[in-house]
């Protein structure tokens, strides 16, 4: 830039300031300092004007209405995403029990639920969103800075050349920004993120005895259970069972009934509303979690294994065991040559080196209670992807560890009843019948009819043997 001084003033480029117009400019080692010059201030405010204005819009997107929208679209997102999964993941049991238009009917009211929730989250926030987006875009901010520009050069007060640094400036500042905006939207979301967390952290655990009491023996006995998810809606309905030790006890029921509820106060991952569920002549209450997850071990349907190796998912419950003693294992859940074919054998590592089926991974967690050998064992449908096979040499490793066990199992298939000691049949939150296989057949009950039902649809030479 190119500066001239006379009788008449400070000349910026063409241009010859007045005296007395503003602060001359000083001339140092590297070029002129215009920061003191009222023309480089004035045009820098208008240059940066866009921006200002971008982020007076952001307290408009925090305003209460506008996060309630927020939190109403998240949920609506939740749903919906629940349910693609659910009707994607069961679209076969759906189609072959024709209930398609039933699960299609969910989706629909879950995508018309997410329909209504984007659109007032978009009418809420759309104006101001585009208000952002129209005073960063690059036509805006040269229009900004072209209008000040000219006003400034028509006045005399600078040289159309000297506008050009701005008009960069101005182009520079609009990408930096809206990255800023973007992630502004991404902090949101984090923000939201760990509220979710903080909600389930801020569930309080079941409460821990001060003196842990010590069972004696392995008797478990639930006296007047009532279980409820939410007020009012009792799951449980005073139940009353005891399980005795050496003894393998079947409970089963129509879908729904609560057998799974059951199951889960056994491990006490939850507590009943009302009775109680004790273990050795202890409420599970007074016992610490340590000594009960010592005595109590558990296989449930939906098996859960960790990014480890075979050995180590099996050796979970017990970390030093050796590899005779996890192989052992493997054998009575019958999963042990599947083992073997796998690439590194037991130190194939899950979800990395190979995937397990759903009755591969029911088998491993099997094999995991196994070695473990607590006194208590839940089996919550632990072989409902086996085959036939499968689950017969499953009964029968199960038959001949029982000795001194406790076993409870959960059967949606009545064939699974065959060797059981007793049989406990539950309908809408309560044991209706209890006694043997035999003695349920004779009396002609709830049993009785579920086991006829169960023989008209199983195929011929099926096990029907009590």
């Amino acid at each position: 830039m190119r500066t001239e001084r006379s009788d008449q003033g400070v000349g910026v480029g063409a241009q010859v300031l007045p005296p007395g117009g503003g602060a001359e400019l000083r001339r140092d080692g590297l070029g002129y300092d215009l920061l003191d010059h009222p023309v480089v201030w004035r045009l820098t405010l208008i240059t940066l004007a866009p921006v200002i204005a971008a982020v007076a819009l952001v307290p408009l997107m925090m305003t209460p209405a506008r996060l309630r929208e927020q939190a109403d679209f998240d949920a609506a997102m939740t749903r919906i995403a629940s349910s693609v999964v659910e009707f994607v993941q069961g679209i076969a049991v759906v189609k072959a029990f024709g209930g398609g238009a039933r699960a299609h009917h969910e989706f629909r009211v879950a995508a018309d639920e997410f329909v209504a929730a984007f659109h007032r989250w978009v009418h809420g926030i759309s104006p101001i969103a585009a208000g952002m987006q129209l005073v960063l875009s690059p036509p805006f901010v040269l229009l900004a800075v072209l209008t000040g520009g000219a006003a400034l050069i028509s006045g005399g007060a600078m040289a159309p050349a000297d506008l050009l640094p701005f008009l960069f400036l101005g182009l520079g500042l609009t990408a930096p920004v809206a990255a800023l905006g973007h992630g502004f939207d991404e902090l949101q979301a984090a923000r939201r993120a760990v509220g979710r967390i903080r909600d389930v952290l801020a569930v309080p655990p079941l409460p821990e005895p001060m003196e842990p009491v010590a069972p004696h023996g392995h008797r478990v006995e639930l006296r007047g259970v009532r279980f409820a998810y939410e007020p009012g809606r009792d799951v449980l309905r005073g139940i009353d069972l005891v399980l005795e030790p050496g003894t393998v006890t079947v409970l089963v029921g129509p879908s729904g009934c609560g057998k799974s509820t059951l199951a889960q106060l056994l491990p006490r991952f939850a507590d009943p509303t009302s009775g109680s569920v004790r273990l050795g002549d202890v409420d599970l209450r007074e016992l610490g979690s340590r000594e009960l997850y010592q005595k109590v071990s558990f296989v449930f349907q939906d098996v859960r294994l960790l990014h480890a190796s075979i050995a180590d998912n099996i050796a979970l419950a017990v970390p030093d065991a050796g590899r005779d003693e996890v192989e052992r294992a493997a054998r009575l859940a019958n999963v042990h040559d599947r083992i073997l074919e796998l690439p590194r054998g037991y130190e194939t590592v899950i979800g990395e080196d190979a995937r397990l089926s759903g009755g591969e991974a029911q088998r491993v967690a099997l094999a995991r209670a196994l070695l473990a050998d607590t006194p208590v064992l839940v089996l919550d449908e632990a072989t409902s992807f086996a085959d036939a096979h499968t689950e017969q040499a499953v009964r029968t490793a199960l038959h001949t560890l029982r000795g001194d066990r406790t076993l409870l199992v959960i059967a949606h298939r009545l064939e699974t009843v065959v060797g059981a000691d007793a049989v406990a049949v539950l309908d809408d939150g309560v044991i209706v019948e209890q006694g043997t296989p035999g003695e349920l057949l004779e009396a002609d009950g709830v049993f009785a009819g579920l086991w006829r039902s169960r023989r008209a649809t199983a195929s011929p030479g099926g096990d029907e043997r009590l």
